[in-house]
């Protein structure tokens, strides 16, 4: 296929993926286009899930996939409008009920120490469905008390005395203080633009894969093309944050870069490599199959680097 048929093709997809389409590789927004998320194709399926109770799964964070936080995770992703009633009046349950004494936002209770990666997820869709500042400002202390020397996070920082950073937390992180940037939010701003730009440098340090000591592949899942990500870390998502963060182009996402378009099938799409084990609602896309998620999304990221480099 050609880009003008690859796009065809993407046009024919789930709503979400139409206006994604239309806003990332068209340029067009159309709010109605968005607001059709809510009563059609996945947006619709994932809420019809939500319970009466508020919920989806048996509560904030069981099971995995089907749990209210990453549910939550696939309505942002998705693009759903972020002033959706239900979703906000969710947001509110979880912040009265889930916050623990350490400031964050804790699935077990408030006597563990909460989890950074849950956290720049939450931080990443809270931010997007507006919630309070208010509600907010514990959770930006608390990650900003979990930044590590080398600039990135580690989940294990807090509960295991990792000493290392991680890919997966850290961009987990740096997703959650995008989005609370882009939504205008102020407290302790310069912070975390600071955190922001040092986890950036942490990831590039690593050239998105692999190791800063002995220049191995830290974990060939990462080279992976999965979707929907999850808490997982791999090159296609940290480029689309890269992306979405208007990051200008580095030698040293090069070899990732590359990668991507290598992994371009000769029908020009791109294909789901892997599903994260796990119960779902539903599959959006089948492992194995062109996928329109992985194409839209590898297609928005080579756009903005090729139009910055001029290839």
């Amino acid at each position: 296929m050609m880009n003008k048929e690859i796009i065809a093709w993407l046009l024919k997809g789930d709503v979400s993926i139409q206006y994604q389409t239309n806003r990332d590789i068209l340029g067009f927004n159309k709010p109605g286009l968005r607001k059709k998320i809510e009563s059609e194709g996945w947006g619709m399926k994932f809420l019809s899930r939500r319970q009466r109770n508020g919920h989806w799964g048996r509560g904030f964070y069981q099971p995995k996939w089907t749990s209210t936080h990453y549910t939550l995770l696939d309505l942002k992703n998705l693009g759903i409008p972020p002033k959706n009633k239900a979703i906000r009046e969710t947001l509110k349950i979880i912040f009265k009920n889930q916050k623990a004494v350490d400031g964050g936002i804790n699935p077990i209770g408030t006597v563990q120490k909460s989890d950074v990666c849950i956290n720049g997820m939450v931080l990443n869709y809270s931010s997007y469905f507006q919630v309070r500042q208010e509600d907010l400002m514990s959770v930006v202390d608390f990650l900003l008390s979990e930044q590590m020397s080398d600039g990135g996070f580690n989940c294990q920082s807090n509960r295991k005395g990792a000493v290392h950073s991680s890919l997966h937390s850290t961009l987990s992180v740096l997703e959650g203080i995008l989005e609370y940037e882009n939504n205008g939010y102020h407290y302790r701003i310069k912070e975390l633009r600071k955190a922001k730009l040092e986890s950036e440098e942490f990831i590039l340090m690593h050239k998105l894969f692999r190791s800063d000591r002995t220049g191995e592949i830290i974990n060939a899942n990462f080279l992976k093309l999965y979707y929907p990500c999850r808490w997982y870390y791999d090159i296609l998502k940290a480029m689309d944050y890269f992306h979405f963060a208007k990051r200008n182009y580095d030698d040293r996402m090069q070899e990732a870069l590359n990668i991507i378009v290598n992994k371009r099938m000769s029908s020009g799409q791109w294909k789901v490599a892997a599903m994260h084990p796990g119960q779902t609602h539903f599959e959006m896309e089948k492992a194995g199959k062109p996928s329109r998620w992985n194409t839209l999304r590898a297609l928005r990221v080579l756009r903005h680097f090729e139009m910055q480099t001029g290839d």
